[in-house]
């Protein structure tokens, strides 16, 4: 799974702007290896949607990565469940320490809302049942910075 994270972390970068080149130089990029260890033992994101008027929603939650895929547990009526339901896509920021010790990992990708029985059981039964609905994103472009520290 990790070679399938570092696969699409190559094809992002081979589509992306100069600009994100150039602020992602690839000697800073995590390894596949290396991306698939540290999502696997964060716990939060900050997410991002876009409300059904178009303005920016952004808060943290959970999450669960299976492969390319990011599981997100919700509160059914939140504003993030109604968000994905008007603008179908999804970025996830996932970040550690500051200055010469950070490391970032932005994802992205187009999004769902599912039933708890479409999750995988083995992530169902962390957040407890208070998640009454689940956001699946489907990772499309993953771009991720470490500084050597």
């Amino acid at each position: 799974m990790a070679d399938e994270l570092g696969a699409l972390q190559d094809q992002s970068f081979a589509r992306a702007s100069a600009a994100t080149a150039t602020a992602y130089p690839p000697e800073r990029r995590l390894t596949a290896a290396q991306l698939a260890r540290y999502l696997d033992r964060r716990a939060y994101a900050v997410v991002s949607s876009a409300r059904a008027d178009g303005r920016p929603h952004a808060a943290p939650s959970l999450f669960y990565r299976r492969g390319p895929e990011f599981w997100l547990p919700a509160v059914a009526g939140s504003a993030r469940e109604r968000n994905v339901r008007a603008h179908p896509w999804l970025a996830l920021t996932v970040t550690e320490g500051d200055d010469e010790e950070h490391v970032a990992v932005l994802i992205e990708g187009p999004a769902e809302v599912v039933t708890p029985e479409a999750a995988p059981a083995a992530f169902r039964a962390r957040p407890g049942d208070w998640a009454r609905v689940w956001l699946l994103l489907r990772a499309e472009k993953i771009f991720s910075y470490a500084e050597p520290g």
